[in-house]
């Protein structure tokens, strides 16, 4: 299997004829087919619809797409960060560990913000499954793990915190806001094609597992509601970016992050599918261990307190409040 296979079905994507993204690809059209065909045979099931002019892509060729893209990219950037910390051996490297679909959208923004405001950093990220994420934090393969917080749900919360497997101080602070948002994809009126608000009954429902803990934050919302029994499940991921694709498929009603699928919202690709209080509300916390670390993610915790106390104060300011801090500490 080769990454530029990814890049090559990009640009079929993007044409629908084999000739034109073989010149985009510098490839002459055999040898661009036959590069076409070796990442089906790897993957093992047809990815374009040869059919039609212009070619599309199938169900399964648009789903290989965006996760080898995204793939590439991270491969792409880790061998960047890499060259960097080589060239530069005296810099130390943040590492950051994330769910995986605060890694896609939310974090590369506040990464953004977050050195135009600290200053540069060298960083890479980790993109796992929550209990992966905090397992690396506790034996000190990252320096901090982002993920969900719901107020309303304490036994989500500690499900999470269960996951971490040492008694040692896992210190919190809220650098961010979300929400889980029920949608669907939208009819020729814009109306959506699944509607919690009017649907009485078998609603499709592309639904988080079991074990994923961010489907866990759902669950004070629907056990104060009568959806689950309005609600048939009709797919099941662990991963967001999967109920997405479900979802502008017109497979069913899925509950994603707002940050996710804001492009999709923007474009109607996705509409929201309920009212607000179908919405679950999220808070997106950094997370640290105080015995490992040094120096640099002493300062970058220092300086993430700062700030939330700032914040604070102007909620305390704006709404009559007494000032309160953003962050907690918690022994597993």
């Amino acid at each position: 299997m080769n990454f530029e296979w990814f890049r090559d079905l990009g640009h079929l994507a993007r044409t629908g004829n084999f000739s034109e993204a073989a010149g985009l690809s510098n490839l002459s059209q055999p040898a661009f087919s036959r590069r076409i065909q070796g990442l089906e045979t790897w993957v093992g099931v047809p990815l374009v619809d040869r059919s039609r002019q212009p070619v599309r892509l199938t169900r399964a060729g648009s789903q290989m797409l965006e996760v080898g893209q995204q793939a590439v990219d991270l491969v792409e950037t880790e061998r960047g960060q890499i060259r960097e910390a080589q060239a530069l051996p005296d810099k130390y490297t943040v590492t950051f560990g994330t769910q995986h679909s605060i890694g896609w959208r939310f974090f590369p923004t506040w990464l953004q913000e977050f050195e135009e405001n600290f200053g540069p950093i060298m960083s890479r990220l980790r993109a796992d499954d929550l209990p992966n994420c905090l397992n690396d934090l506790h034996h000190g393969q990252v320096d901090f793990v982002i993920a969900y917080h719901s107020q309303g749900s304490d036994g989500a919360s500690e499900d999470v915190l269960r996951h971490f497997p040492a008694r040692r101080r896992l210190r919190s602070q809220v650098i961010g806001q979300d929400a889980l948002v029920p949608v669907s994809k939208p009819r020729l009126d814009g109306t959506p094609i699944f509607d919690l608000e009017s649907q009485a009954s078998d609603v499709p429902f592309l639904k988080f597992t079991d074990k994923a803990p961010i489907g866990l934050h759902m669950k004070p919302m629907l056990a104060a509601t009568n959806l689950p029994e309005r609600l048939q499940p009709v797919y099941e991921n662990a991963m967001a970016g999967a109920l997405r694709i479900r979802a502008r498929e017109g497979l069913g009603v899925a509950w994603l992050p707002e940050s996710l699928i804001a492009p999709d919202l923007e474009s109607k690709n996705l509409v929201v599918a309920g009212n607000e209080t179908l919405r679950v509300p999220l808070e997106i916390r950094i997370h640290s261990v105080s015995e490992n670390t040094n120096h640099l993610t002493r300062s970058i915790w220092a300086f993430l307190g700062e700030n939330s106390a700032h914040r604070a104060q102007a909620r305390a300011k704006q709404f009559g409040l007494s000032p309160g801090s953003d962050e907690t500490t918690h022994r597993t």
